[in-house]
């Protein structure tokens, strides 16, 4: 079953997200998605806010940049949102942006080392094992986590290029991709997920697919869809991004799903007008359409 969400964008103000969160969760949708982009809010922090004004919609946040963070504290976080919230969390490491890196002196030499460091012993942690590790750039002396999760937590990657995918394959428990990402990329990340399984020896394990989808809806849906594509540099990837009615967002949602992505995540242009009718179609209007659609 594909899993349906969409994304709250930081170029929203802090102070909208209650309003998004509140709509999300009456509205049934499945899945509320926030960004850690610098340097507008903080994942953590919303993440902690969105769970709390909720009942029932689980929370993702895609992603957090490793370069800012220290593993155990990004572990002491992931742990207290899972035990507060169980179940209702996603928490997803990855890269960041290597401008916005080097903007606050934190941009390493190697980030395929460093995601690869965070991501082993993120998942120890959280695993509830007891870590001394001297790593390039991570380095723990003797440290564990006094309230580890109380069931399995999966970490997740955000990845893009081949490298990180296969990464993501070897050392993670998911993938997030970009809404630069059409069908035939996803299938593409798929196989190089599947080539770091069998080279880490983890063929066959389950490894979510997280795939956002650019998503304009409107009587001016198709002009903000293409300015934004051409804003990206991306208006010439074919199959990228969709405008239009639910059934017309339904089939993009599908073909995304077919190319091997679990959650499709709707993410809303910049300019969207109405964030939180954004949410409540994504959920009352696109979501039992693609529930109900025969597979193939």
């Amino acid at each position: 079953m594909t899993e349906l969400g969409a994304v709250f964008r930081p170029q929203l103000p802090p102070e909208r997200l209650r309003a998004v969160v509140r709509a999300a969760d009456e509205a049934g949708l499945d899945e509320l998605w926030l960004w850690e982009d610098c340097f507008r809010e903080g994942g953590i922090s919303t993440a902690a806010a969105a769970l709390a004004w909720s009942e029932r919609v689980r929370v993702g946040v895609g992603l957090l940049p490793v370069p800012l963070r220290n593993v155990a504290l990004t572990a002491m976080e992931a742990a207290s949102l899972h035990r507060m919230f169980p179940g209702r969390a996603t928490l997803v490491v990855g890269h960041g942006v290597q401008d916005w890196m080097g903007q606050v002196g934190a941009r390493p030499a190697s980030p395929l080392t460093l995601l690869g460091e965070h991501l082993d012993a993120l998942r120890a942690l959280l695993a509830g094992e007891r870590l001394t590790v001297r790593g390039r750039y991570v380095s723990l002396d003797d440290v564990a986590l006094d309230w580890p999760p109380t069931s399995a937590v999966p970490v997740l990657a955000g990845a893009t290029g081949p490298r990180t995918l296969r990464l993501s394959g070897a050392r993670a428990d998911g993938a997030v991709l970009t809404a630069a990402t059409p069908p035939d990329g996803v299938r593409q990340a798929r196989r190089l997920i599947e080539e770091g399984q069998r080279e880490a020896g983890r063929a066959g394990e389950p490894h979510r697919v997280v795939a956002y989808l650019l998503t304009a809806t409107g009587a001016d849906a198709e002009a903000r869809l293409r300015a934004e594509l051409a804003a990206e540099g991306l208006e010439s990837v074919p199959d990228l991004g969709v405008a239009g009615d639910a059934a017309t967002v339904a089939e993009a949602v599908r073909r995304l799903a077919e190319a091997g992505a679990g959650t499709v995540v709707l993410q809303p242009t910049g300019d969207e007008p109405d964030p939180e009718r954004f949410v409540r179609f994504t959920a009352e209007e696109v979501r039992p359409l693609v529930r109900t659609a025969p597979r193939p």
